[in-house]
């Protein structure tokens, strides 16, 4: 007994590895789009309410750094004590890690002798000598100058990116870059809100760096999709939407390998280094990248391509190809199910088959031996057989009987 071999379908690791992944990014860019804006309308809501924490560069004050090698006194100990001498209290963190180890305090602006006050109070507290503490005064003016440069250092940035894109592939795909981009601020500024961190300027140029990012992401699968589709308007093949959702799945590989790498040394140092070592000055630089290097990923794949698609559509060339493409299609499938179909005759000649048959039926009942013997009709002899008339079987049985 023979036993047929299937053939082993490849598993989906395999196919991603090689992008032969068919994954319907674009058939399902609704639910995508749905799914953000649920994410971004909640972080608005945060960012409205709650607000954010800006760091001494920003908002201006001072900065205490305490030894905590050398003291006994715990972080909320040293924070208490400021607020009793009459300051106001921002954030408070702990740097470093062993003999270096101390507690950073930011305070809001202090004035006159008010900010010596403070420092006396936390050596106090902590048990060290006054001279020991470090002070740093940042004015509010010089906060917003710092605010305003980043401001500025942001707008050029996607000022550059969209004319990179613009002149390199075209306007929608720089339109929806800017939209990819502007998904991956929210959502990451407003994660900052949530969880209550820090706006430093180590936050900002995490921003920068993550951005960055995420435009080489998304500029990856859109150098795939103006390669799939530079010649499409001149085929039947496929629709619009199609070559793209086949240029995502063929860099899909490379995007989740970008990411992971990326994200794997962020994810160290953001969880081991500040949840485990507790080092406190790394969490704003860390958590915007770990943000951000996911959210790009998400955004290049997931909403940057089908913006392109949905920009595309709205052409009217685009629009005559995916009618042409739709065309062809439907003559295929006609064509496919007239094939199938077994040709019928006419009602005629069903007709006269059936008569032939009942026919053939009729003589095959007969004896062989009238169906060989000679019948004769006037002066010609009429060999017997399927196709002589119905006239000469009496005859032939009349001539058989008188021979008997």
């Amino acid at each position: 007994m023979s036993t047929k071999q299937t053939e082993k379908r490849p598993s989906v690791l395999s196919q991603l590895y090689r992008g032969e992944t068919n994954f319907q990014f674009i058939a399902n860019r609704r639910k995508f789009y749905l799914a953000s804006g649920i994410v971004i309308a909640a972080l608005v809501v945060v960012m409205i309410f709650k607000g954010f924490v800006l760091g001494i560069d920003f908002a201006g004050g001072v900065q205490y750094a305490v030894p905590a090698a050398s003291t006994s006194a715990s972080l909320e100990d040293v924070e208490n004590a400021a607020e009793a001498a009459g300051a106001e209290v921002g954030t408070g963190q702990v740097a470093g890690t062993g003999d270096g180890r101390s507690y950073i305090i930011r305070v809001g602006e202090l004035e006159g002798d008010q900010s010596t006050q403070v420092r006396d109070a936390m050596a106090a507290e902590a048990g060290i000598g006054a001279d020991s503490i470090s002070v740093s005064e940042v004015s509010a003016t010089w906060g917003a100058a710092v605010s305003k440069q980043a401001l500025i250092a942001l707008i050029v940035f996607l000022v550059l990116v969209s004319a990179f894109i613009w002149i390199r592939y075209e306007r929608r795909m720089a339109i929806a870059s800017l939209g990819a981009l502007a998904h991956d601020i929210i959502i990451t500024v407003g994660i900052y809100s949530l969880v209550g961190f820090e706006i430093t300027p180590s936050t900002i140029v995490g921003l920068l760096t993550i951005l960055g990012y995420s435009i080489y992401d998304t500029v990856v699968v859109f150098d795939k999709v103006q390669e799939n589709t530079a010649q499409l308007l001149k085929s039947r093949n496929q629709t619009f939407a199609e070559a793209v959702n086949d240029a995502v799945n063929q860099t899909l590989m490379r995007s989740i390998n970008t990411s992971v790498i990326g994200v794997l040394p962020v994810a160290a140092l953001l969880f081991v280094g500040v949840g485990a070592l507790g080092v406190g000055t790394l969490k704003d630089l860390a958590l915007v990248l770990f943000v951000g290097m996911v959210v790009g990923a998400y955004s290049s794949i997931f909403l940057a391509a089908p913006w392109v698609v949905d920009l595309a559509e709205r052409s009217a060339a685009v629009q005559r190809h995916n009618k042409k493409v739709s065309t062809a299609r439907g003559r295929g499938e006609d064509d496919a199910e007239k094939a199938e179909k077994p040709a019928r005759k006419p009602a005629a000649a069903d007709d006269d088959e059936d008569d032939d048959r009942l026919e053939t039926a009729k003589i095959d009942d007969l004896p062989l031996e009238l169906l060989e013997e000679p019948v004769k009709s006037g002066s010609s002899t009429v060999r017997s057989g399927p196709n002589r008339s119905a006239q000469s079987r009496p005859s032939s049985n009349n001539k058989k009987r008188k021979r008997r």
